[in-house]
């Protein structure tokens, strides 16, 4: 799967709506992931408006890019539909990395920004989006299609860090 290693962190997007259909597919790509016991707690929030996205740029210093992305995406883990409630985020870390690799092959790029590793972050999304207290905001990902920026994508395997048979 070629997507794994082409993919990298996109920050700077085209002026260019992304098509219906691409949206589709990337919304298929997130619910296709694995998930504990097949609980599937995730939700999803997918905002086009620049007015919207200019107030969720705002969640902190490192999502002003948002404001200039196409479509963004909130996952959300739902409370509610949790089976085993310590892997939701396991889960909705696969859901994510799904979406930025389907981004990937329909040649669209975009950049994982975690709003569960901060309450203040998670509280932001919450209160913007009226989100009711059963839904945990986990990541938003703005998604387009990559402005002229550097395309090199870096090679990050260490074989120092594999271990065969135990720690050796």
């Amino acid at each position: 799967m070629e997507a794994i290693f082409k993919r990298k962190s996109v920050r700077k997007y085209e002026d260019r709506a992304v098509e219906k259909e691409k949206i589709e597919k990337l919304l298929r790509a997130i619910m296709q992931a694995p998930s504990a016991v097949n609980q599937q707690p995730w939700e999803v929030i997918v905002i086009e408006n620049k007015e919207t996205l200019k107030k969720l740029s705002e969640m902190s210093p490192y999502s002003k890019m948002v404001a200039d992305s196409p479509v963004t995406f909130i996952l959300a883990a739902n409370k509610n539909n949790l089976k085993v409630p310590s892997a939701w985020q396991q889960d909705m870390g696969a859901a994510t990395q799904n979406l930025l690799l389907e981004a990937v092959e329909l040649e669209l790029g975009g950049v994982w920004l975690g709003t569960a590793t901060s309450d203040d972050t998670m509280e932001f999304v919450r209160k913007l989006f009226d989100l009711p207290e059963n839904i945990l905001p986990f990541s938003v990902v703005p998604i387009g299609y990559p402005d002229q920026q550097n395309s090199d994508v870096i090679d990050r395997f260490n074989k120092e860090k594999v271990h065969y048979e135990g720690w050796k």
